[in-house]
């Protein structure tokens, strides 16, 4: 693990107040791993792929991010020695890579005739040690609570994910949630049942909840933050309605309860070509160049905007 106040990226440990603005949760791939491996013609050549991530990511920092979060994990096409080779010639960015698994259901066939600490085993070698000899050590923890809610193997999971964070002294959470289930009460309670620092912990895709402020009032109030993380994701809701609910948010005083970014990528194989054509503001200068303006332009103050993409992210990440 870092030392206190150092979160680890894809270059290694990087002092919290040198993180900048951070966009807390991103992608730079979502690939479905084996489906690749096996019909790569989509993909095509890896050596374009890779030369077009450094492309898009080389932008963040002209336009003022200097840090995202890849929430990348088991079940996403998880690729670290690709994102480590993306990230060296990205030196103006740090990219913080995590460990979990991505499930809405069933575990991954792999740890069905495992001992249930195997997950958390192989999160915690993740963060300690680092992942696929690369000498890269996750920086976060992620799961997934979708529509179906806590089955059997979406709590197992998250269980598994809650004692990695307490066995490593805190590493922090993100758990992609949705948001019309309210599942909220739910996760909250297996995470106090395990003893997490909510402090640490982003209910991700809570922007989605555009009609149910009092809703993400109540999850804040516990103490979790809330990811208003899907700007430019316009099937969910739209880019007036994610703003004005950040906004009001803010209004309320929560602005130091909330983390903000896209959840895009660079390339995802779960669509297929020309399906996300109409998601004109799906990417990574969105936040920078269209919400943050009508954020300021609707009263939200610098503070606050420092607060959901500086201290809040910094707080989070290095505790």
């Amino acid at each position: 693990m870092a030392q206190d106040g150092q979160v680890q990226t894809a270059r290694g440990p990087v002092a919290a107040a040198g993180l900048g603005r951070v966009l807390m949760h991103e992608h730079v791939f979502v690939l479905t791993a084996d489906v690749q491996q096996n019909y790569p013609d989509e993909w095509g050549d890896e050596d374009d792929r890779v030369a077009d991530a450094v492309r898009r990511l080389s932008e963040l920092p002209e336009h003022g991010i200097s840090t995202i979060v890849d929430v990348t994990v088991i079940g996403q096409g998880r690729n670290i020695p690709r994102i480590k080779r993306i990230a060296d010639q990205v030196p103006g960015l740090n990219i913080v890579v995590a460990t979990g698994i991505y499930t809405f259901d069933a575990v991954p066939m792999y740890f069905w005739q495992r001992p249930r600490e195997t997950m958390t085993q192989l999160f915690v070698r993740d963060i300690t040690e680092g992942i696929a000899g690369t000498g890269v050590k996750a920086g976060m923890l992620k799961c997934a609570v979708d529509e179906k809610g806590l089955t059997e193997g979406v709590e197992r999971v998250l269980r598994s994910v809650a004692r990695a964070h307490v066995a490593t002294g805190g590493t922090p959470i993100t758990i992609h949630t949705h948001a019309a289930g309210k599942h909220g009460t739910a996760i909250a309670a297996v995470l106090k049942e395990e003893g997490v620092d909510f402090g640490r912990v982003v209910l991700g895709h809570s922007g989605d909840a555009v009609r149910d402020p009092d809703y993400l009032a109540a999850m804040a109030d516990t103490g979790l933050t809330l990811g208003m993380d899907r700007f430019g994701i316009d099937h969910f809701a739209t880019f007036k309605q994610r703003s004005d609910l950040v906004a009001e948010m803010c209004r309320r005083g929560y602005a130091g309860r909330m983390v903000l970014a896209h959840d895009t990528c660079c390339y995802i194989d779960w669509f297929g070509p020309g399906r996300l054509d109409d998601l004109k503001d799906w990417h990574y200068l969105h936040v920078s160049q269209d919400v943050l303006p009508y954020l300021r332009e609707h009263g939200v103050p610098g503070t606050d905007i420092d607060a959901m993409l500086v201290t809040n992210p910094a707080r989070i990440l290095a505790g």
